[in-house]
C-alpha cells in the first residue's frame, strides 16, 4: 500500500502543491516552520477525515481561503482516488469520485501509522487520549468497529439522561430503560472485545521490540476496564450485567453511567509497574515507538497489509543506538514518510535509499530521486 501521489489546495500553510510519492521512503526536509508537518498533517487528514493536532477542521483551511481540498492517489490491491474537501460548514468525503456518507467506509481504505514527538502524550495525557488511539487504530482493522462506537456513545447518551431523570426523582419507563440497558450491554460487550483482541495482538510483538531498542526486559501493555474481562462474549456480557446492577444505586446518585467501555484505559507496564509513575523519558519515548512499530507487525499479521508509516521529526529525539534499531524494522515494502530538519540526522545508507523532497515557504524547492 502506498500513496503515488498528493494534491493539497488551501491547507494549513500550503495554497497549492502537487507532489510525487515514492514507494519506498520518501524524505521531506527544511528549516523549522516551512510546512514539513503540515504535509504529513494532509496525508493523515486524507486518510482518517480528521486530523491527529486539532479538533476543529475548519481551522485546517488556509486563512486566505475558504474551503480545502486534498486528493491522493492510493495503490492498494487496486488504484483509488481518495478526494476529501472541508469548509466552515461541512466536510465531503469521495472515493473513486463517489461520495462516501459513511465515514467507516472511508477510514479502512488507507492504513496509516503516525510517529510524532506528542506521541509521549499517550503514556502522560488522559485516559481519554488513550481511547481515542484505541478507537482511531481499531477502526483501520475492523471496518465496523468506528460504527459499534457510535452506536454506544448514542446509547450512553440516552442512558445518562434516563439517569439524570432518575437522579431527580421523575417516573421513567422502566420497561424501555431494560431495553435501552440490552442494547447498551450488547454494544459495550463488542467494543470489549475487539479492544481486548487488538491489546493482546500487539502484546504479541511489543516486548521483544522494546528490548531489542533499549535492551529492557518484560514490557507490555494492560487494558484497564471497569470489568473484568475476558475475550468470551458471553461472559463479558454477564459480567456488565451484574456490574451495571451493582452500581444501579450510585449511578442514579450521579446521574452518570459509571460503568463501560468510555471509562476504560490502558497502562504501559515495565516490570509490573507503570511507566508513566517509574519510568525515565527515555523509557517511556521508546515505550511509544514500539507501540507503534508493533503496530506494523499487526497490519501485517493479521490484515495482511503493509501500512503507510509517517514519522514527524522522530529522529531528531533518538540516540544512534536507537535510530538503527528503529530502521531494523522499516523494510522496503513499506512507505515511509519522514520529515526532518537536517539530513545529518537521518543514517546515510537510508538516504541513498530515499527521495529527497526539500520544503521552503510551503513550496517544493528540490527533489532528488533515489540514487
Amino acid at each position: 500500500m502506498f500513496f503515488r501521489s498528493i494534491k493539497i489546495r488551501n491547507f494549513r500553510n500550503y495554497k497549492i502543491l502537487d507532489l510525487d510519492l515514492s514507494m519506498g521512503i520518501n524524505i521531506i526536509y527544511g528549516n523549522n516552520a516551512q510546512g514539513k508537518t503540515n504535509l504529513l498533517e494532509s496525508i493523515y487528514f486524507l486518510a482518517f477525515s480528521k486530523s491527529h493536532r486539532s479538533f476543529i477542521d475548519h481551522s485546517l483551511i488556509n486563512d486566505s481561503a475558504k474551503d480545502a481540498y486534498i486528493c491522493g492517489n492510493l495503490m492498494k490491491d487496486e488504484d483509488y482516488k481518495m478526494e476529501i474537501g472541508i469548509n466552515d460548514q461541512n466536510k465531503k468525503l469521495k472515493i473513486n469520485n463517489s461520495e462516501i456518507k459513511k465515514i467507516s467506509e472511508y477510514i479502512s481504505l488507507a492504513n496509516i501509522i503516525i510517529f510524532y514527538p506528542e506521541d509521549l502524550n499517550l503514556i502522560k495525557g488522559s485516559p481519554k487520549e488513550r481511547r481515542r488511539f484505541l478507537n482511531t487504530e481499531i477502526s483501520q482493522i475492523y471496518s465496523n468497529y468506528l460504527d459499534i462506537v457510535n452506536d454506544y456513545n448514542k446509547l450512553l447518551k440516552i442512558r445518562n439522561e434516563y439517569l439524570k431523570k432518575m437522579q431527580q426523582g421523575e417516573k421513567i419507563d422502566d420497561n424501555y430503560f431494560d431495553i435501552l440497558n440490552n442494547y447498551f450491554i450488547s454494544k459495550a460487550t463488542d467494543i470489549y472485545i475487539l479492544r481486548y483482541k487488538f491489546i493482546n495482538r500487539i502484546n504479541e510483538f511489543i516486548k521483544d521490540i522494546y528490548k531489542d531498542i533499549i535492551n529492557i526486559d518484560n514490557f507490555y501493555i494492560k487494558y484497564k476496564s471497569s470489568i473484568d474481562i475476558e475475550n468470551q462474549s458471553s461472559n463479558i456480557l454477564k459480567k456488565l450485567e451484574e456490574a451495571l446492577i451493582k452500581e444501579r444505586d450510585n449511578e442514579i446518585k450521579y446521574g452518570s453511567t459509571l460503568i463501560g467501555p468510555h471509562r476504560d484505559d490502558f497502562v504501559f507496564q515495565l516490570d509490573n509497574q507503570d511507566l508513566r509513575n517509574y519510568g525515565s523519558q527515555g523509557q517511556q519515548r521508546v515505550a511509544v515507538l514500539a507501540l507503534k512499530l508493533a503496530e506494523i507487525k499487526v497490519f501485517q499479521k493479521y490484515k495482511n497489509i503493509d501500512p503507510i508509516i509517517l514519522l514527524d521529526d522522530v529522529f531528531s529525539e533518538l540516540d544512534d543506538i536507537k535510530k538503527n534499531n528503529l530502521l531494523k524494522y522499516i523494510d522496503k515494502k513499506l512507505q515511509v514518510i519522514i520529515t526532518t530538519t537536517d539530513l545529518n540526522n537521518i543514517d546515510k545508507k537510508l538516504l541513498k535509499k530515499a527521495k529527497k523532497i526539500k520544503i521552503e515557504n510551503a513550496n517544493i524547492v528540490n527533489v532528488e530521486e533515489v540514487e
